[in-house]
């Protein structure tokens, strides 16, 4: 089981990093190693949320596999949640929520998950932080490229 949480503020709005994780079809553009993504099933919620099912295709150096989740975008809560429909994972849940700070956006980010393989499963516990440091770093960049720099 690998849970990790982080909690970083960003000089941005709360409603601006919301809407840059919540737009899936754009992370091959900013997340080196998610080279396709692909969305269908849009749903539009009574509750003014909203879901789409998304398929990504990623590459490191020694891996390339697609999986799909459920992406689920709550905007009276400012949360994403992402959800496990199918892939080399035995586990995948992931949420964004972004609450607003007095230097911008307070950014709550949990990953839980774990692989099928117990090999991919320790070679990704190894270097688990540093991923999701990378991750969050990927999402900083877009932001500044988006809305100026921090």
């Amino acid at each position: 089981m690998h849970v990790h949480r982080l909690t970083k503020v960003l000089p941005y709005t709360p409603d601006q990093l919301f809407t840059l994780v919540g737009d899936v079809d754009l992370y091959p553009e900013f997340v080196p190693w998610v080279t396709g993504m692909r969305t269908w099933g849009r749903r539009d919620e009574a509750d003014g949320g909203s879901s789409v099912d998304a398929e990504a295709a990623v590459g490191f150096a020694f891996l390339k596999e697609r999986f799909a989740t459920r992406v689920r975008r709550d905007p009276a809560t400012r949360t994403v949640s992402v959800n496990l429909i199918s892939g080399p994972f035995k586990r995948l849940v992931n949420e964004w929520r972004f609450e607003p700070h007095p230097n911008g956006v307070e950014i709550h980010f949990m990953i839980d998950f774990a692989f099928k393989s117990r090999f991919l499963d320790a070679m990704l516990e190894a270097n688990f932080d540093r991923a999701v440091g990378k991750l969050i770093g990927c999402f900083e960049k877009r932001a500044a490229a988006l809305y100026g720099p921090a």
